[in-house]
Parts: structure tokens; sequence; C-alpha cells
């Protein structure tokens, strides 16, 4: 429907401007149209049609906030769970290279002291080594039954939206899980929005970005520090803070 009313907006807007500067080609309307007449009828039609677009784009942008909103208040569900299950996760990982290297320095040795191959201390430890892919196989499939159902929760029948969310947060997900360098930061990311993991993508490029900004910077380091006093961790405010009270101090 507001697409109509913007149609009939331009449409009278250039009516508008054809009329007066030509009133008689709108004769068919009226055999003598003079500019007045044109300025009434074609500027109010104007106006109004382009407060009725107004008023019927008002509900559209109200809806795109309220999703928003929604999508904020739905991060909070499950939290603990998730919590557990991306800790499972970790701990699994750690186990797993655990195993992996015990493995590898076992096999080092004994073909240091023997020059035998190893190939039994391989065979035996390798249902170990399957039994931890599986858990961490099954923690993985676990989360991404929850970013499943997250998706489906907030677009409900629009299945081609739910189909959209899932691939993304899916894909997001990887990424997060494939990161090592700022484990702080990434710990923080997670903490802010849980199983929202675009959001944590997002949260982590761009404190890592500030967080490398901020280690960069060799001047005013009195203001730095105040900044960082401040903000803590929150590398994107500490950069904020410092770049307006340098630009501040400059201006004195």
């Amino acid at each position: 429907m507001d697409d109509l009313y913007l149609l009939l907006f331009f449409v009278f807007f250039v009516s508008l401007i054809v009329g007066l500067i030509k009133p008689s080609a709108f004769s068919f309307l009226k055999k003598e149209m003079t500019r007045k007449e044109v300025a009434i009828f074609f500027g109010a039609s104007t106006i109004v049609f382009f407060i009725l677009f107004g008023i019927t784009t008002e509900p559209t942008t109200q809806s795109q906030q309220e999703s928003q909103e929604n999508k904020k208040a739905n991060q909070q569900p499950k939290k603990e769970e998730v919590k557990q299950l991306e800790t499972e996760n970790q701990s699994t990982d750690k186990v797993k290279n655990v195993v992996s290297d015990t493995i590898e320095q076992t096999k080092n040795k004994m073909e240091l002291t023997t020059n035998e191959p190893v190939n039994e201390v391989v065979k035996e430890n390798t249902p170990v080594i399957k039994e931890i892919e599986v858990k961490t196989q099954t923690a993985r499939d676990d989360i991404l039954a929850i970013l499943k159902t997250n998706a489906s929760t907030e677009w409900g029948n629009d299945y081609e939206m739910v189909q959209y969310e899932y691939n993304n947060q899916v894909q997001s997900y990887d990424w997060v899980m494939a990161q090592t360098k700022y484990p702080e930061i990434m710990t923080k990311a997670k903490q802010e929005w849980v199983h929202d993991y675009e959001m944590v993508k997002y949260e982590y490029n761009n404190q890592a970005e500030a967080y490398d900004w901020v280690m960069a910077q060799t001047n005013y380091l009195d203001i730095m520090n105040s900044a960082k006093q401040e903000w803590g961790d929150d590398y994107e405010m500490v950069k904020y803070e410092y770049n307006n009270q340098v630009e501040a101090y400059k201006s004195l």
C-alpha cells in the first residue's frame, strides 16, 4: 500500500509542476484551468498522498524495531544450556589434544629406543580418539539444533528466512569455534551474545580490531591509561574515549 501512495505522490507532484507551467494541459478536467486551481488541486493531493505514504510505512519500521528487540530478548533463553554445551565442546577438544600429544610423544620415544614401528600404539589409542570425536560432533549437533529452534522461533512460518538465518548462524558458529587469537575477547563476546553467533563474530572482530589499534598507540599515554581505566577491556569504547579526549586536548 505504501508503494501505491508513493507512486500517486510522484504522479500528482509532477502534474503540479506541469500544471503551473502550462495549465491548459489539464483542460480535460476543466475548460479554463487556472494556475491557482492547479496549485490547490494537485498541491493538496500531493500533500495528502505524502502523508498517507508516511503513515503506511511507519508500522514497517516499528515491526523491524520490535523484531530487533525480540531478537535481543531471545538471547536469554537456554543461556546456561548453551554455556554448558560450549564448555563440554572445549573440554573434549582439550582432551583430544592431550591424547594426540601423548600418542605422538610415546611414538617418538619408542622409535628412538627401539627403532621399530609403533603402529600398535596408535591402533590401541584409536578407539579413544574416535570416542572423543563422537562427543565433539554430538556437542556441535546439540548447538545446531538450538540454532534451528531459534531461527524457527524468530521467523515462524517464513521458511525462507528460517533457512537463511540458520545457515548464517551455522557459518558464524563454525567461524567462531575456529578462532584461537584473543581468547579473552572471544569469551566476552560469547557471554554477551550467547548463541547469536553472527553477533559474537561481529563483536569479536570489532573488539579485536580496536584492541590492535589501542596497542599500537604511543602518543598521549596518560589519556590512553585513563581511557583503559574507565572502560577496561571494552576496546571499542577505549578507542572512542581516547580519540575524543585527544581531539579535545588538541583544541585547547
